[in-house]
């Protein structure tokens, strides 16, 4: 049962990295999937400011349920997608937070429903993994947000075996023209085959969307640096509803803006805080991720998971960072995050290396 079905008089109402918590270098996981062992972790009714007003509802979160992939080492992880088996799909940086230098680990995972790890791939291939998308045929979309000269600013589309099928972007170049990007960190594939990938992780960067064909082709672009309707400070994720809408998480304007397929600005949205991650299940219930509010970026507003509907912009639920500090400005919590057909929360946790599941008790 979906989120929104068991809270479905709640959606019907209308209510109105580079700071990314930098994680120690080729940390060691050590922690086995251990099953049984759980700790509750309150969920709150929350209002347009974001903090809680109740805590009638909760969420246990699965202790130590994720294996270390085959190389003993899971690091910085960046985003996480389900397939249509209800698999996992995860984008992590190699044990570390970067894959410079580890061309030998493999930072595209695929775990098991229940946490293990089953395959990797992409060794050589990136510099900076940063989000992860599986279209309607199940390949897998990973977006490189840094480059190193040889390698990065690309977008790479594979099938579930690991073969590269499609590279959008120039390899290493951190360019403006169309078809180029300076820090990729999105993208999503509408049904019939289009592609739209969010790029500028800096403020000072393209701050736009591109739209690509399905076979890779250059269509058009929306946005610019700006705080205005329909311009982006760092475009940090993007995902699509029902109706085809497109939902980018505009993080250093503390905001969601939703768009048409043709980059008509249609609404902006700022009871989610500042999102960091998005992801849309099939019956519209919006996952977003805050991993950087804090008293000087997004005063009054708490780090955490909110819940809510892509129809109404309704926000249903919270799950705060249990690591939330006002005054600290190094990222925390989740930054990345997905859910399965259940309900099931998974957070991508850059500066824990990890990767948190929340269910509902």
């Amino acid at each position: 049962m979906s989120i929104s079905s068991q809270l479905g008089k709640s959606f019907g109402r209308t209510n109105a990295e580079r700071v990314n918590g930098m994680s120690s270098r080729g940390k060691t996981l050590s922690r086995l999937a251990t099953g049984a062992m759980r700790y509750v972790v309150q969920i709150a009714i929350v209002g347009v400011c974001g903090m809680a007003s109740a805590q009638n509802l909760a969420y246990d979160e699965v202790a130590e349920w994720i294996q270390p992939p085959n190389s003993g080492m899971l690091g910085s992880v960046s985003s996480i997608y389900p397939d249509a088996e209800g698999n996992l799909w995860i984008a992590e940086r190699c044990g570390q937070n970067s894959c410079v230098g580890r061309d030998g680990l493999a930072p595209v995972l695929l775990y098991d429903p229940s946490g293990r790890w089953v395959r990797g791939f992409g060794e050589g291939l990136f510099v900076w993994p940063h989000g992860i998308y599986v279209d309607a045929d199940g390949n897998i979309w990973v977006t490189d947000a840094d480059g190193d000269g040889q390698r990065g600013h690309q977008v790479f589309k594979f099938s579930p075996e690991g073969d590269i099928l499609m590279t959008l972007g120039e390899a290493g170049v951190a360019g403006t023209a169309p078809g180029q990007f300076n820090g990729p960190t999105g993208v999503v594939v509408a049904p019939n085959g289009d592609i739209f990938v969010t790029e500028g992780h800096d403020p000072d960067s393209n701050n736009r969307v591109q739209k690509f064909s399905p076979d890779g082709e250059f269509l058009a672009s929306f946005g610019g640096t700006g705080s205005g309707p329909g311009e982006f400070i760092v475009p940090h994720d993007i995902a699509m509803d029902s109706r085809g809408r497109l939902f980018v998480a505009d993080r250093d304007n503390n905001r969601i803006q939703i768009f048409d397929q043709d980059g008509v600005f249609l609404d902006q949205w700022h009871q989610f805080g500042r999102a960091s991650g998005l992801f849309i299940g099939d019956d519209d219930t919006l996952y977003v991720s805050d991993n950087q509010s804090n008293a000087a970026r997004n005063p009054g507003w708490e780090r955490g998971i909110r819940v809510g509907s892509s129809r109404d912009g309704s926000v249903a639920a919270f799950i705060r960072d249990p690591a939330f500090d006002p005054g600290n400005s190094a990222a925390t919590g989740a930054h990345g995050l997905a859910a399965n057909a259940t309900g099931e929360i998974f957070g991508a946790e850059v500066g824990a290396e990890t990767v948190r599941k929340y269910v509902r008790r």
